[in-house]
């Protein structure tokens, strides 16, 4: 029999996503050093690195690649960081997680495959560059 997860715990995971989705680094990146996992992920798989790049913040992104999570990180459907931001048109947070080491060849639809369907060529010649 499984148990019923903590109520607290599941308010404080929620409020630690938001943190990622809303760019509060200095407040997220304290939860983290605190031992909060920086691999943490919600019902769908979305990391804080996936909530934080999708919602257009690279210093988040950064700071969290900073200790140690994956920029790679695929979420339930397969799609990486780096797809969600190509998606989202968010440049810094492309370069942000290039930086960090992000592959645009991983998850499915990959950055590029993403970059191709919207018709986005200066990425293209970015990634190349990669």
């Amino acid at each position: 029999m499984t148990e019923a997860p903590d109520p607290e715990v599941v308010e404080l995971a929620t409020k630690i996503f938001d943190l990622a989705r809303q760019g509060r680094t200095e407040a997220l990146v304290a939860y983290v050093d605190a031992g909060v996992p920086v691999g943490l992920t919600n019902d769908r798989g979305d990391c804080l690195v996936m909530l934080a790049a999708y919602h257009g913040h690279a210093g988040t992104v950064r700071a969290l690649l900073a200790r140690g999570a994956e920029a790679d990180r695929v979420n339930d459907r397969g799609q990486t960081p780096l797809a969600g931001a190509v998606f989202k048109g968010e440049e810094d947070v492309i370069r942000a997680l290039l930086e960090g080491g992000a592959d645009p060849a991983a998850g499915t639809p990959s950055a590029v495959d993403t970059a191709r369907m919207f018709g986005k060529a200066e990425l293209l010649k970015l990634f190349g560059a990669h």
